[in-house]
């Protein structure tokens, strides 16, 4: 087993533009001030880092690594999040995710994906040019809209959806293969990966492609009422990134998982800081340590109510007191004997 590293954090909620919040250089200090010991880093983001020349200069990508690590602190993951939604919209989202890519492709979401395709490639080879093995990312969508079948949807349409969705990521992962890095896709609603069925049925078309890996994150499978624990029993060989983050799911007479159309302070199933949800992350700690987990604690921080530098201070704590350092050896080891396979026999009546 392998004492989980960390704590770590998500810089993208934090970004802004004002100091220590508007440069890569300022935010690593104050994240190693409260004591983070790995920053997860936004890659649309030009305050934090140019993702092609980071993909294209190994100079450009030491100097941002090295940058990181004079403030004490480590590269945790490259995240394209937003890249990554784009490589699948359904037209219905064209407008809204227009927002997620430069204004040179918008209106034109063949460009779009074009250019969200590039992003993740550069994503590959940036990661790979700062040491690391895990890439943080979302899936796209081109089935959500019709997660809830009503109308009916057409027969075939589902794995007509997936095969598409396939087509469009095996070059990207195979990319990422040729530079040693997991693609781990963030399961999220929204996503046409949302949940372990349809991320078995999109493996099952990328031919289990051994870079089609998963970021564990449990708030999300708390808004859908998913045993987010026995998850990891069933994909822990898969889970190479972990998020976390709270949610809390609190069911009215008036509303439940649909939430309503409400905002995020009055839907059943909300976001909450570490530490305030229903999270048991006693659990999952103990779940991903059992199962030799190698990766990063990284707190995402995203709440309706509490104050984000709060989240921030609490957070890096939250996940101190819950990393557990493994054991060297057996408890119970006080209490043994030596053996041999002559003693082994005779114990054996042999």
């Amino acid at each position: 087993m392998t004492t989980i590293k960390g704590p770590g954090i998500f810089l993208a909620q934090f970004l802004g533009d004002e100091a220590p919040f508007n440069s890569l250089e300022s935010i690593c200090k104050w994240a190693k001030s409260l004591g983070y010991a790995g920053v997860q880093i936004p890659t649309w983001d030009p305050r934090c880092i140019d993702l092609q020349k980071a993909a294209e200069s190994k100079t450009y990508a030491d100097e941002i690594k090295g940058l990181v690590n004079e403030c004490g602190l480590e590269i945790t993951e490259l995240s394209t999040h937003l890249q990554g939604q784009l490589v699948a919209v359904n037209p219905a989202y064209d407008l809204l995710f227009d927002g997620f890519a430069p204004a040179s492709v918008h209106n034109n979401p063949k460009a779009r994906t074009e250019w969200a395709v590039q992003q993740l490639k550069y994503g590959a080879m940036a990661s790979r040019n700062m040491g690391l093995t895990a890439h943080a990312t979302f899936s796209g969508s081109l089935l959500w809209h019709t997660w809830h079948p009503w109308p009916q949807r057409p027969e075939g349409l589902v794995d007509a959806g997936f095969k598409e969705l396939a087509k469009r990521w095996l070059p990207i992962l195979d990319h990422f293969d040729e530079h040693g890095v997991d693609v781990c896709y963030e399961i999220h609603p929204g996503e046409d990966l949302f949940d372990g069925v349809t991320y078995e049925m999109f493996l099952e078309k990328v031919n289990n492609h051994p870079r089609a890996c998963l970021l564990y994150d449990p708030s999300h499978f708390v808004l859908q009422c998913l045993d987010y624990v026995q998850y990891i029993d069933h994909y822990h060989e898969r889970i190479k990134a972990f998020h976390v983050k709270d949610a809390e799911f609190n069911s009215t007479g008036k509303q439940g998982t649909f939430g309503g159309y409400q905002g995020w302070a009055n839907r059943a199933g909300r976001y909450r800081s570490p530490g305030d949800g229903q999270v048991d992350f006693k659990k999952i700690f103990s779940k991903l340590t059992q199962y030799d987990f190698k990766g990063w604690a990284v707190m995402e921080w995203e709440c309706c109510i509490k104050h984000p530098e709060d989240g921030a201070r609490e957070g890096a704590a939250f996940i101190k007191d819950h990393i557990i350092r493994v054991t060297e050896k057996a408890f119970d080891d006080f209490a043994g004997r030596g053996s041999d396979d002559e003693f082994n026999r005779k114990i054996l009546g042999i």
